[in-house]
């Protein structure tokens, strides 16, 4: 059992993005329906939530809803979205006292109202917030992001506003979702699936990753743990040598 104390406070992810796959399975395993294991997955993102905190994470983001996942049943999507409310609204005590600003990427027009009107509520009611940020990926997937992001700067080329030569990767940055936060150093991806299902592609970029094969709703600080202690043996070169960053 990892306990608190063996983490290195010193060498923690400035940027930490989770994956959170396999509801439908664990909900599968218990003979339920998929919906009781996105409930269940609720547990599992509080718990995550408080541990970044009270660690020091500065920087969570969690991958909510994909903009594939649209395609999924109706009754699944709704159920989701309603699930997304019902959090919303009882989670919004748990950021204040915890000091976490709530911050979301992804194209949020396409949710529905209410579930659209209580995400800025509760972004707007936490943006004063300090101690860490959690990021909700809702609606989203980085192949749009970046699209949108080669429009937008496609456009201020051709009003002259930007030149050509001056796109550099702090220009491609600035036209991001992400533009307010690092890059992401530690990836977990959870149920045991190797794939990075089209999230974060550009932020990722020298990003450790690290896969378990617990499913979501079981997921628990000591996985989180586990997590955190295997990115701190890590050595992060970023392509130099090991004698370099010695």
């Amino acid at each position: 059992m990892i306990l608190e104390e063996q983490i290195n406070k010193e060498n923690l992810p400035r940027h930490l993005a989770i994956i959170m796959d396999g509801n439908g399975r664990w909900a599968k395993q218990q003979g339920l329906l998929r919906a009781f294991g996105h409930e269940k997955g609720t547990k599992s993102v509080r718990e995550t939530v408080e541990s970044c905190a009270k660690l020091g994470i500065k920087n969570l983001t969690l991958y909510a809803f994909s903009t594939e996942n649209w395609n999924r049943p109706k009754l699944e999507v709704d159920t989701l979205m309603n699930l997304l409310i019902k959090s919303l609204k009882k989670e919004l005590k748990t950021l204040q006292k915890n000091e976490i600003k709530l911050n979301s990427i992804g194209n949020i027009s396409l949710l529905p109202t209410t579930a659209h009107n209580e995400l800025l509520e509760v972004i707007n009611k936490t943006k004063e917030n300090k101690r860490m940020t959690l990021t909700l990926a809702l609606s989203y997937g980085s192949r749009e992001e970046l699209v949108s992001a080669i429009k937008a700067i496609s456009d201020k080329v051709k009003n002259n506003i930007i030149s050509p030569e001056s796109i550099d990767e702090t220009i491609i940055n600035q036209h991001l979702y992400t533009h307010n936060l690092p890059d992401v150093d530690l990836l977990i991806r959870t149920s045991g699936e190797h794939r990075i299902s089209n999230f974060l592609l550009w932020q990722i970029a020298y990003a450790e990753l690290y896969f378990t094969d617990v499913l979501w709703p079981d997921f628990r600080e000591q996985h989180l743990y586990e997590a955190i202690i295997s990115y701190q043996k890590r050595e992060r070169r970023f392509g130099k040598t090991s004698e370099q960053i010695k």
